[in-house]
């Protein structure tokens, strides 16, 4: 019998950890044919077999599956409502100590840019940032704070000139006071147990890509892993459509605050 899609799903997270059944069949499926057939594979099953002798070919793979999109200060309202109003509600919570995850951070440009906000207001030896993802050489460029220009566009000039340092004609290097704000770790928000005593998540435009149910899993496991009236963030184009049932309120658009259930 041929080898399908199926066994394709079952080989993948045997190598990888990753499970494709948790994520909307139709449009991943879609995108690992597309991937199959630009690395001139024929199927699924050569492609297997190519990911089992090729390490450099199941990183592309896994880069491709977590959709690395990122940019500084990506989509501006939300982040001026984030320095505007959620900063002074955390602040007010919880004092000035603060323990923020940045969930499926890619890059890191969104904890960076995290960090940078925050320094408006809390002294940098105060700012501890989580930041996490399921692919290696992305968190591996997210330490190594060298960003190409393009990814900057959207930053206020405040925070450009003042914590990046220019290499080169296309490339500036993020400042060392503010790498040391962000902690990188490898995880696996299908899979790895969640962090806990969280002020405030920051997961954008990544649950979209997930099955119902485990969009409302990875729901469930961030309410579990806050703290009373803690805060997630979530992406311009998402939306928890009955967060009442999942243990959230929404404070503002994108912004939803823990309950006590």
């Amino acid at each position: 019998m041929a080898y399908q899609y199926e066994e394709f799903k079952r080989d993948v997270y045997k190598l990888t950890d990753i499970n494709l059944d948790l994520y909307k069949e139709r449009q991943m499926k879609r995108r690992i044919e597309s991937l199959i057939a630009r690395k001139g594979f024929d199927g699924f099953e050569s492609f297997y077999k190519g990911m089992k002798q090729d390490e450099g070919l199941l990183r592309t793979f896994v880069s491709y599956l977590t959709i690395n999109v990122s940019q500084f200060y990506r989509n501006p309202q939300q982040w001026m409502n984030f320095d505007q109003e959620i900063i002074p509600y955390l602040r007010k919570k919880y004092g000035d100590t603060l323990t923020i995850w940045s969930a499926a951070c890619s890059t890191g440009d969104e904890p960076y840019t995290i960090a940078m906000i925050l320094s408006e207001y809390i002294p940098l030896s105060k700012i501890r940032i989580i930041a996490t993802d399921l692919d290696e050489d992305v968190l591996a460029f997210a330490k190594e704070g060298v960003y190409p220009a393009k990814s900057l566009s959207d930053l206020p000039k405040k925070y450009l000139d003042k914590h990046f340092k220019k290499v080169d004609d296309s490339h500036y290097a993020i400042s060392p006071e503010i790498k040391k704000c962000v902690e990188f770790k490898k995880h696996n928000l299908l899979k790895d147990r969640y962090f806990q005593h969280i002020h405030m998540i920051v997961c954008r435009n990544v649950v979209i890509y997930f099955t119902d149910e485990a969009k409302d899993q990875v729901y469930e496991n961030f309410h579990g892993a806050l703290v009373d009236d803690g805060i997630l963030f979530i992406g311009s184009t998402e939306q928890i459509l009955h967060a009442k049932e999942l243990g959230f309120e929404s404070l503002r658009t994108f912004f939803y605050k823990k309950m006590k259930i």
